[in-house]
């Protein structure tokens, strides 16, 4: 058994397409959020400046694992979605829902679809949603690649050229870690103590 939540672990045992793999799943399938995407693109990338496996082949590998799992994504919630919001109303879904969906997409789809890649948890939903809320695919389809170009080669490029610089960089890889987890939830607790502030 392997600690899903050691990315240098995980790595080492799945291997290159078990990255892609994980990525895919993590981008656009609802079970997917607990997945550690950041930190497991940044050390696949410190791994490839060691030679454990081409940074190429895996940055264009990881981009286009995360742009098919956001257009899954987007298919799973445009099909599914509509049937789970018109059924009656329960205590978890209210068919009001649907309709701030697509307003909420229809202002704020292009910076979502971009910002949520950078955002843990929120990139595995912003698709779905996407879908839900009818966004128009081909502006979805095109931000939605645009952002996992952007988040592959930005986690990918830090974790190689950290591994290029940096001598022995295993041994800092925990807190550097540690700093990219806290550093990508920083923004959602940003928001909310925002939000708890104009409430008051």
């Amino acid at each position: 058994m392997f600690d899903i939540l050691d990315p240098l672990l995980l790595i080492k045992t799945v291997g290159l397409i078990g990255v892609f793999a994980i990525i895919f799943t993590e981008s656009g399938l609802f079970f997917g959020f607990f997945f550690p995407g950041d930190s497991l693109l940044f050390t696949a990338g410190l791994l490839a400046s060691q030679g454990f496996f081409s940074f190429p082949e895996l940055y264009f590998g990881s981009a286009i694992a995360a742009s098919l799992g956001g257009v899954l994504g987007y298919a799973f919630g445009e099909q599914v979605g509509p049937t789970i919001f018109t059924r009656q109303d329960s205590f978890f879904f209210h068919k009001k829902h649907l309709g701030e969906a697509q307003q909420y997409y229809e202002r704020h789809g292009i910076k979502t679809i971009i910002l949520a890649r950078f955002l843990p948890i929120v990139r595995t939903f912003a698709p779905i949603l996407a879908g839900v809320g009818k966004m128009q695919y081909k502006t979805f389809l095109i931000f939605n690649v645009l952002g996992a170009f952007l988040w592959a080669f930005l986690l990918s490029g830090l974790g190689y050229y950290l591994g290029r610089v940096v001598p022995d960089p295993e041994r800092y890889i925990l807190p550097i870690i540690l700093f990219i987890v806290v550093l990508s939830f920083l923004p959602a607790v940003v928001k909310f103590l925002r939000t708890r502030r104009s409430v008051r």
